[in-house]
């Protein structure tokens, strides 16, 4: 009898304390906010290629192989080009019909990842006048996707806070701890658009290939001085999700 008398005391407790329990639980308030900033792009990415002509399909090769050496070489003496920011691309060789004799068009491109975007400019320049006959960019882009994902998330972070504030005030009640966070789906990045792209400053022409020759004699229209570069800012958006007791 006495082992069964606390065996109900103890349950009794166990029932008086699940009330204040659940309304203890009960006292939070969940918010969701999301913030978008503006982050400098730090980085750019500007395809480069080379496209010959020659009489015959080694020929063609040959050529072009050694115009892209010499874009390359022009490209990694870029600052802000590392050893593993130059890649190249797909090489590809047609028949071209012209004149009574058959020619045939080589063509390779390289991709290059620059971390000074400001020398965008100065980089497609220096292809240009190596022998790049095709350029694509530069595109603007934040390379530092970590840096600029932890400073939204903090900014959207705050800003629950004070949403989550004014909520408790309101309902005559103080904002406690922080009980659970959950990233909205990460961090989401996109460039701010610019202006219509002006044309190429330079252009390297080669002049066609004659019967009587393997190649032709080639010009060039560059004028030295490199494009501007401005490479302006991306936006980076995150929200979260936070839980916060009330007091």
């Amino acid at each position: 009898m006495r082992r069964l008398t606390i065996s109900l005391i103890a349950v009794a407790v166990c029932a008086a304390m699940l009330p204040a329990a659940a309304g203890a639980a009960e006292r939070t308030v969940a918010v969701e906010a999301s913030a978008t900033l503006q982050v400098p792009n730090d980085s750019a990415s500007v395809g480069l290629s080379v496209s010959l002509e020659r009489g015959s399909r080694r020929a063609a090769l040959q050529a072009v192989s050694a115009k892209l050496r010499r874009v390359i070489a022009a490209v990694q003496a870029i600052p802000g080009v590392g050893d593993g920011d130059v890649r190249t691309g797909r090489i590809s060789v047609r028949k071209s019909s012209r004149g009574p004799k058959p020619t045939y068009r080589a063509s390779e491109g390289i991709g290059v990842t620059l971390h000074e975007p400001e020398k965008a400019g100065e980089l497609i320049a220096a292809a240009i006048a190596a022998g790049a006959t095709g350029v694509s960019g530069p595109n603007y882009f934040v390379g530092d996707t970590e840096a600029a994902s932890t400073k939204a998330l903090t900014a959207a972070f705050e800003k629950a806070k004070l949403r989550a504030t004014a909520l408790a005030t309101a309902a005559g009640a103080s904002l406690g701890q922080t009980l659970s966070i959950d990233e909205g789906g990460g961090a989401e990045f996109a460039p701010i658009a610019a202006g219509k792209a002006a044309p190429a400053p330079c252009a390297p022409t080669e002049a066609p290939v004659s019967p009587s020759t393997s190649k032709g004699a080639g010009t060039s229209a560059c004028t030295g001085t490199p494009p501007p570069s401005k490479p302006g800012t991306s936006t980076v958006s995150a929200t979260v999700r936070v839980v916060f007791a009330l007091q």
